[in-house]
């Protein structure tokens, strides 16, 4: 199998060849800038120190930015599970979106064929578990909010490309908004320490900002910060899915 792409490296990368049998992770983002143009620019600039493996444009195209026999630098400071830095085990995708500051756009359905196709060429040639596919606010979810809410997550799930919830709806809205006591608050904590999320000693400023992150990925009808009864259901149910 393989994946049809144009080329357009970046100089930004690590030119010390890795260990490819280290390679768990994939990363999804999004561009986050007023144009595509724009985007393909700063991550072919030296300048910016920034760059991904993979670009998928608005109209479907997928560019070859650094091979993946190389660490791109996409994912930054960084933390899921117990490694720290993803870069040295990832492969990251750039999807262009303007995102939440540039206003915020759906994905087109070319874009998510496209990445659809190329995530499962990854899974098969790196043998990445399902519960290893995470989005850019995962795993820096104090500084990023990429892929954001409008990112197909379900639609992903039923490809098999990533884990989902498959609670019953009519369970989970009459449990919205539903507080939770504080017990079970750090239960959740647990739960999400369990998906993998990094839990320990956050301020209350960070804390939020991880609920946020987790609500956009998990629960993304309702992205407020605040952990409810849905939330703690969600996060149990998933705590399951991703250590099985």
């Amino acid at each position: 199998m393989s994946i049809k792409t144009l080329q357009n490296y970046s100089p930004n990368f690590s030119t010390t060849a890795r260990n490819i049998k280290k390679i768990k992770y994939i990363v999804y983002h999004y561009t986050g800038m007023r144009s595509e143009t724009k985007a393909l620019k700063r991550l072919t600039d030296d300048k910016t120190k920034v760059s991904c493996h993979y670009f998928i444009k608005r109209n479907g195209q997928i560019i070859l930015m650094v091979p993946e026999l190389y660490e791109a630098w996409h994912a930054g400071k960084s933390r899921w599970k117990k490694d720290i830095s993803l870069n040295k085990n990832s492969i990251g995708v750039e999807i262009t979106n303007k995102g939440h500051i540039f206003g915020y756009q759906n994905y087109t359905n070319k874009q998510i064929s496209s990445l659809i196709k190329l995530t499962k060429y990854l899974i098969k040639k790196y043998k990445i578990k399902r519960s290893n596919i995470l989005g850019h606010s995962d795993i820096a979810y104090d500084r990023k909010q990429d892929p954001g809410e409008k990112f197909p997550w379900n639609y992903l799930a039923n490809k098999k490309i990533g884990f989902q919830h498959k609670i019953n709806e009519k369970k989970l809205i009459k449990n919205r908004k539903k507080k939770i006591t504080n017990r079970e608050s750090l239960k959740f904590n647990i739960y999400l320490n369990k998906i993998g999320y990094f839990t320990k000693n956050l301020n209350k400023k960070n804390k939020f900002k991880l609920v946020k992150s987790f609500q956009r990925r998990f629960r993304q009808r309702l992205i407020n910060g605040i952990v409810d009864r849905e939330c703690l259901i969600i996060a149990e149910k998933l705590s399951k899915l991703f250590n099985s």
